[in-house]
């Protein structure tokens, strides 16, 4: 154990080991944090899914942005219920369920949209209706929507369930709204405004604006208090709602923004993290312990398995990797998923490089008297790389291993930029990817492309930290020269 204390002291001693170790363990413990709060099949179920994402607004910039910029973002709100907000009896004996959602708007933008998600209605005598209304800042109270669930199907019993599997997503707008809202204009505030002029502007800024006048734009936001309501009435009291979510749409979202489907990039990227770990962890690992033995059992035999090792050590070493990782990636893919033939591609052609190195350490180490008194005294050449040549190249072998991991996450996030990485995995290659492809550069959209491509720099310099920190670990004689 004096050794490994030493080892660690001089490696914690340097300035590339502490910062390096200290990135490392920011990067194990999101990892961690992640594994322990996603599904495992979260790419699947709802990255890949946009019915996940509907509610949230799209290509918005970060929630914290407004605190820089003079721009005045409108925040996202979000409300959910699991119980009426009130609840009241009506004389023909059923009762009206209310859940209501209040809110300020303050900004000069609009809202980007207006949605109400109703999730598992039971009722017993017949359907009830649910009617949503928006009162305004003006005072004037607007029935945006009305809907009556399906009725019992032949041989239904109640209580009749409707929109478990399924939630009932409704999204305020549609030609409806527009000719409700364009002869409110006319009647309140004597403004001829078209409802297809309406819908071609977008029926939110009629919803949370007021007639501008015949010059500049059509609407300017109205700012105030706003409230959301959704009644259900139901002939029978035991009827009930299970959830009811009300959205209000802003223009700008969380911690990183959304990309152009409404997901969430910091969710995404969040994923990525055990993703890039497990990939530089897995594949250097594997890399190393083939190219490591191959090259003792190599310099250690001689003869003719030391020189077909290393013929294949030369084949392999020259054949373009990015190439075979293209066709691999398309001819793999019915076979196994396109993460795993990136960490098996770079596996079987990642070794031959350090099976050299270590070879040509062995012949050296070989030819030492600690050797050469361990085979005169009759120990097995098993013992002799174990006792004895492995301790005084674990060291090397060690940097080495962790000098490969950038590398591995380097290929995954370029195969993912050229469209060959796995779609069902958020990983930090996919969403730069998808960032470049939706053409996120050229409109501004800075939040979809900076923070992938910082994460992968800083996961491979955490990686190239702690080799550095590890030189003088290796190397005696750096630690003088420092």
């Amino acid at each position: 154990m004096a050794p490994v204390r030493s080892g660690l002291r001089v490696f914690l001693g340097t300035g590339s080991g502490r910062a390096g170790s200290l990135l490392f363990l920011i990067l194990a413990s999101v990892s961690a944090y992640v594994l322990l709060t996603y599904p495992l099949d979260f790419g699947l179920k709802s990255w890949s899914d946009p019915a996940v994402w509907a509610d949230n607004p799209k290509a918005a910039p970060p929630g914290w942005l407004s605190l820089l910029s003079p721009n005045d973002y409108p925040p996202h709100r979000v409300f959910e219920y699991r119980q009426p907000t009130h609840t009241r009896t009506v004389e023909t004996g059923g009762v009206i369920h209310t859940y209501l959602a209040e809110f300020h708007h303050t900004s000069d933008r609009f809202p980007t949209l207006l949605t109400i998600t109703l999730q598992d209605l039971a009722y017993h005598d017949g359907p009830p209706r649910i009617f949503i209304s928006l009162t305004r800042p003006d005072g004037h109270r607007l029935v945006v929507a009305a809907l009556v669930p399906p009725g019992p199907l032949p041989g239904e019993e109640p209580p009749i369930h409707r929109y478990v599997e399924t939630p009932m997503r409704l999204r305020v707008g549609g030609e409806d709204v527009a000719a409700l809202l364009s002869s409110f204009f006319a009647r309140e505030y004597g403004a001829s405004i078209p409802p297809k002029e309406i819908l071609s502007r977008g029926v939110e800024e009629a919803l949370f604006g007021q007639p501008a006048g015949p010059q500049g734009p059509l609407f300017r936001s109205l700012k105030g208090a706003y409230s959301v309501r959704v009644e259900m009435l139901a002939p029978d009291p035991r009827d009930r709602l299970t959830s009811v979510k009300i959205v209000v749409g802003g223009s700008s979202y969380g911690s990183l923004g959304t990309d152009s489907l409404g997901r969430d990039i910091g969710v995404g990227l969040l994923f990525g993290f055990p993703v890039a770990l497990f990939l530089g962890l897995v594949t250097s690992t594997l890399a190393t312990a083939i190219g490591s033995t191959l090259g003792m059992i190599g310099g250690l035999l001689g003869g003719r398995v030391d020189s077909a090792i290393q013929r294949a050590s030369d084949i392999a070493a020259n054949v373009p990797l990015l190439p075979l990782l293209i066709y691999l990636t398309f001819a793999l893919q019915p076979l196994l998923p396109r993460l795993w033939t990136v960490v098996l591609i770079l596996v079987a052609f990642g070794w031959p490089g350090l099976a050299i190195t270590v070879r040509s350490m062995l012949l050296q180490i070989r030819s030492g008297q600690l050797i050469e008194a361990a085979v005169a005294l009759g120990a097995s050449k098993r013992r002799i790389m174990v006792k004895h040549v492995f301790p005084q190249i674990a060291p090397f072998i060690l940097g080495q291993m962790i000098f490969f991991a950038p590398s591995a996450i380097l290929a995954e996030a370029g195969l993912s930029f050229l469209g060959l990485g796995d779609p069902s995995i958020p990983t930090w290659g996919q969403i730069l990817e998808s960032g470049f492809r939706s053409g996120a550069v050229y409109l501004g959209f800075w939040w979809w492309v900076l923070p992938p491509g910082l994460l992968i720099i800083l996961t491979a310099m955490a990686f190239v930290l702690v080799a550095l920190g590890l030189e003088p670990v290796i190397n005696p004689r750096l630690r003088r020269i420092s």
